[in-house]
């Protein structure tokens, strides 16, 4: 493999273009810097290449899904065979409904399970049944916590930098009703006490409490998650769990069986869509029977939970390909291995050249922050050097390893070489960013 970056081709240039023309997002680069931006030609493993034929080691991971690498064998197998019999029916199939009984076996929470299309309308149908449930309509989410794109989600997110006083949310996007904000309530991760005091204080109101349990890269501290289950079972309040990210990657029972902490309902998806979309919502009986159409028939309180792609036999096909390769021995061992040696890595690289660094998450899902202080929720990440982080990306970027804007995703296909390639670009970034501080140059590769 040869990471040596090329120009871009004349080719990669127009389809850049072409892109900022026609699409309001243009590229979702990792980059703002215009050379950096590429178009994706194909993908294999834990690799990516470019339309001008420059590659990548792959910590993006299309935001997370491939967690067994891109174009698995057995999944693209599996999918490959399953298109002979068409691609959807709206009716139920056989695929989901297997897909259906393992995520039962598997998941803490599970009693029931409901198919979407992503994990937007996994969370959305969440908060809808808890609304049902509970007829009370306010959402309690903590302050950094990304729940999708939804109305409600789309408050005091990664991307706030306005710090109101808890628990007023701040909306991270215009075209949201006025009302939606009064509707939700932020709280802090990680803090125990205050979280308890605003939810005890608006219990009345409250429909559910909504977390991600590793929210973004910050773990809970100990106790943080049994406090909020203890606290909400006590008030009859919904408890739920976004694993999106987490459900699948932690664990084969997601953050549920990393961190011991059983919730009422949970968002899933990404982990076992193998690159297909797909959302599931499954939880306690008590809950996911709101969406069982008889009961509108019988006059009782009812969730409308449809979509013409929803338990789509193609997406649940890649997911029992996927489940299958996740539950061979040593596979979380071995993720695991790759991203402890990654984070250890990444540490001793700024450590060479004396640039504090705090690097938080799981080992198959972890972030790195430039301060000297303690990262462990939003607000305390905001003290990082946002700059230095974003030239860091940028020079991941020119040395051949891609990464989120916000973490490194680790899949099982990171090898050796990989792994060798992407410790050498943390000390070449490492040098470059040591030389940026001094104003020099810097001969590091």
């Amino acid at each position: 493999m040869s990471y040596a970056r090329k120009p871009r081709t004349e080719r990669e240039t127009a389809l850049v273009e072409r892109a900022n023309r026609l699409i309001p997002t243009g590229l979702r680069s990792t980059s703002i810097r215009n050379e950096l931006m590429f178009v994706v030609e194909r993908a294999l493993g834990a690799r990516l290449w470019d339309a001008s034929g420059n590659e990548y080691v792959d910590y993006l991971l299309g935001s997370g899904p491939m967690v067994l690498g891109h174009a698995h064998p057995a999944v693209v197998s599996a999918v490959r065979e399953r298109l002979a019999g068409g691609t959807t029916y709206l009716i139920l199939s056989e695929p989901p409904l297997e897909l259906a009984q393992r995520i039962v076996e598997l998941v803490p929470c599970a009693e029931q399970v409901l198919f979407q299309c992503s994990g937007t309308d996994a969370t959305g149908y969440a908060v809808r049944i808890a609304r049902a449930a509970t007829g009370r309509t306010k959402v309690l989410k903590f302050e950094g916590a990304y729940h999708g794109m939804g109305e409600w989600s789309l408050m005091s997110n990664q991307w706030t930098h306005e710090l109101a006083d808890y628990p007023r949310a701040v909306p991270n996007s215009d075209g949201i009703p006025a009302s939606v904000r009064g509707l939700t309530l932020i709280a802090p991760w990680n803090d125990l006490d205050a979280a308890v005091r605003i939810i005890e204080e608006n219990h009345d109101d409250l429909a559910c409490v909504i977390v991600e349990p590793l929210q973004r890269t910050f773990p809970p501290r100990p106790g943080f998650l049994a406090g909020l289950r203890d606290v909400t079972r006590a008030l009859d309040i919904p408890f739920v769990f976004d694993e999106v990210v987490t459900g699948f990657r932690l664990a084969l029972g997601g953050a549920q069986e990393r961190y011991g902490v059983v919730p009422d309902l949970c968002a899933l998806g990404k982990s076992i869509s193998g690159g297909h979309p797909i959302g599931v919502l499954c939880g306690a009986e008590r809950y996911m029977r709101f969406a069982n159409p008889l009961r509108r028939f019988a006059g009782e309180p009812y969730v409308m939970a449809s979509g013409t792609f929803s338990a789509n036999p193609i997406s649940a096909t890649a997911g029992l390909a996927c489940l299958a390769e996740l539950e061979k021995p040593g596979v979380y061992e071995r993720i695991q291995a790759t991203g402890q040696r990654l984070m250890e890595g990444l540490r001793a690289a700024f450590d060479e050249v004396a640039i504090p660094v705090q690097v938080t998450g799981e080992p198959s899902c972890f972030e790195a922050w430039f301060t000297d202080q303690p990262v462990y929720d939003h607000r305390s990440s905001l003290a990082a050097d946002v700059f230095k982080r974003m030239r860091f990306t940028e020079l991941l970027l020119e040395h051949g390893v891609v990464k989120a804007h916000e973490k490194f995703f680790v899949s099982a296909a990171h090898g050796e070489g990989e792994i060798e390639h992407t410790l050498w670009a943390f000390r070449a970034a490492a040098r470059a960013l040591a030389a940026d501080d001094e104003d020099t140059p810097c001969e590091c590769w």
